[in-house]
């Protein structure tokens, strides 16, 4: 007999994703005007960098605990990697158009949502932590890996300088201004529905190739993304809300910022797009189970 509660709960996890994005989606349709590019760059600029920053100064979570999801998180992106690299080398698709996209998921625009809404603020901030090293370790060696620039790249972008002052301000108790911590929160809680809309807005703008090799390789990458924190998990075990909340952020379809760094350095961006969608699609089946699980 089929538990209609949890149903109930999935169901209310995933309208507000589902809702958000729908009305970009429908908004592009229309016709109406939606500047992606500028968007993302408030987006990534102002508003996650102030979720990230606010979460850790305001977590009640034991920092012990952050640095073991944080060690978890970058532990379980080195390996999806490795095993992803091994894939693409014994099939002959070419890593510069395919591993970052496998590896690094839509943790942002998807990972954050699911995780605030399945677990609350607790699950967040652990997610953010997530968010935080995946977003390090794709403006790193995710670039380098396309364009065959420095990845020290990274230190010039906003996310990092907020992981590394909200560790800062929890591990010393340091605080900020009444006025200043306000506006920081509130520009931070323009970051998940943005995120979510431009998502959908996104979507109708890819131009998909190969959908077939796209379905494939997008259950590869759920398999593997699945698979691997798992399988971590029984030699590094975290608390519960903590792996979850992990496992959602690596289990996230292909990202549109995946596509976005496909076209800036020329990347066969057609292919990453078709990963994208397929994977998006994908993960309408997906992501309701691994919340069963979860819940």
């Amino acid at each position: 007999m089929p538990d209609f509660d949890l149903l109930r709960q999935v169901l209310s996890i995933l309208a507000p994703v589902f809702v958000l994005s729908g009305i970009g989606f429908v908004w592009a349709r229309l016709g109406y005007d939606y500047p992606v590019g500028f968007v993302t760059r408030i987006t990534m600029n102002f508003a996650v960098p102030a979720l990230i920053f606010t979460s850790l100064l305001r977590t009640e979570i034991d920092p012990q605990a952050l640095r073991d999801a944080a060690l978890f998180a970058l532990l379980a992106y080195v390996l999806v990697a490795v095993v992803l690299a091994g894939f693409l080398r014994v099939t002959g698709y070419a890593q510069r158009v395919f591993l970052a996209p496998l590896t690094f998921g839509n943790t942002g625009n998807l990972g954050l949502p699911l995780a605030l809404f399945s677990f609350g603020a607790v699950g967040l901030d652990y997610a953010v932590i997530v968010f935080a090293v995946m977003a390090f370790l794709s403006f790193t060696l995710g670039v380098w890996l396309v364009s065959g620039k420095s990845p020290m790249g990274a230190l010039r972008q906003p996310i990092v300088w907020a992981t590394v002052l909200g560790a800062l301000f929890m591990l010393t108790g340091w605080r900020l201004p009444e006025w200043g911590l306000n506006t920081t929160q509130l520009v931070g809680q323009m970051a998940i529905p943005l995120m979510l809309i431009t998502l959908g807005v996104a979507v109708t703008r890819l131009r998909p190739a190969s959908l077939g090799r796209a379905l494939w390789l997008s259950l590869l990458k759920a398999a593997v993304c699945i698979g691997v924190p798992m399988a971590l998990a029984m030699v590094l075990p975290l608390p519960r809300v903590a792996f979850f909340a992990a496992l959602l952020q690596l289990a996230t379809p292909v990202a549109v910022t995946s596509y976005m760094l496909a076209e800036k350095y020329e990347a066969d961006p057609a292919e990453v797009a078709g990963l994208v969608v397929v994977s998006t699609l994908l993960s309408i089946a997906v992501i309701p189970v691994l919340l069963g699980f979860a819940l």
